[in-house]
């Protein structure tokens, strides 16, 4: 990894150490219910990665606070602390989704007086009808297929306090779901997932990750990550010819080597190409990096020095 030299490299046997282990707070079956289709984490793997990333963030957490409490003595005023954004980014089929909602499952059990809430920014996807209309489907999760504007928008009215709605994208239609939004009820913990939250938008002098006080990169090497995408897709096919309106019905009737070729070429020509030139070189502004190996495994964890 290029960036290293600002990271401390941390092996998985060295990290487990850093957090005094407890009362586990959750079960390997609500962990089921928590990844990702065709992800693989178990009980150990939160006690070795999590609780010590947890006990990480909680020390920022205090840190942030406190500066704070420092600028309401300077100003001789109450300043109220503001919602500790955190950002996890990566690649697709990397597994971000899977640590975030840990992330906020644990989050919540650990600090039960704090309200965590998770967003993704698929929900600032433009419709279909819109990237059909400007000719760049075949673009999707590329930058310009996101409103990053009204995303930091929306970053900027939580920070400051607001309940905010969020458009809701679904993965079975593949698409914005009309009319439907989730509402984010001033968190103190909010997590906001997916694949360009440490990217510059275009035309923007703000980072989405300027809005964050912790953020985590989930990484791998692309060939795995390729391997992972493939097989979830796979996975996808074997539930999907139940529903005719879900989006991979049309590939789950088909010829299945056909619909395989297709997936592999959108890896080559649209997921690779996007993590090659978008998401890779935002590696480096991430906090912490969480390297995974075969089977998902965290052997690995980067920590920024400065």
């Amino acid at each position: 990894m290029k960036e290293n030299i600002n990271y401390y490299e941390i092996p998985r046997s060295e990290w487990q150490g850093y957090y005094a282990k407890e009362h586990m707070p959750l079960t390997q079956e609500e962990l089921d219910g928590i990844k990702s289709l065709n992800d693989r984490i178990s009980v150990q793997d939160v006690e070795d990665i999590y609780m010590p990333l947890c006990h990480l963030i909680h020390l920022y957490m205090k840190e942030f606070e406190s500066l704070t409490l420092s600028k309401g003595l300077f100003l001789h005023r109450y300043v109220k602390v503001p919602p500790f954004i955190i950002g996890v980014a990566g690649s697709v089929a990397v597994g971000k989704s899977t640590a975030a909602r840990l992330l906020q499952t644990l989050l919540s059990r650990l600090f039960s007086r704090k309200m965590v809430q998770l967003i993704t920014t698929d929900g600032f996807l433009y419709p279909n009808a819109i990237l059909e209309e400007r000719g760049i489907m075949n673009r999707k999760g590329f930058p310009e297929s996101y409103d990053m504007e009204r995303l930091i928008q929306t970053l900027n009215e939580v920070k400051s306090g607001k309940e905010v709605d969020i458009p809701l994208y679904s993965h079975q239609v593949y698409d914005i779901v009309p009319g439907e939004f989730e509402t984010i009820q001033q968190p103190d913990i909010l997590i906001v997932e997916g694949i360009n939250t440490l990217q510059l938008p275009a035309n923007q002098q703000i980072y989405v990750s300027d809005f964050f006080f912790f953020s985590i990169f989930m990484d791998a090497e692309p060939k795995l990550i390729e391997k992972w995408y493939l097989e979830r897709f796979e996975s996808l096919l074997d539930t999907a010819f139940l529903d005719p309106k879900n989006y991979y019905y049309q590939f789950a009737i088909g010829d299945r080597q056909a619909a395989l070729a297709m997936s592999r070429s959108v890896w080559k020509n649209v997921n690779l190409k996007n993590l090659e030139e978008f998401i890779l070189p935002t590696r480096g502004r991430a906090d912490i990096i969480l390297h995974k190996q075969e089977n998902h495994l965290i052997d690995r964890i980067y920590l920024r020095k400065h």
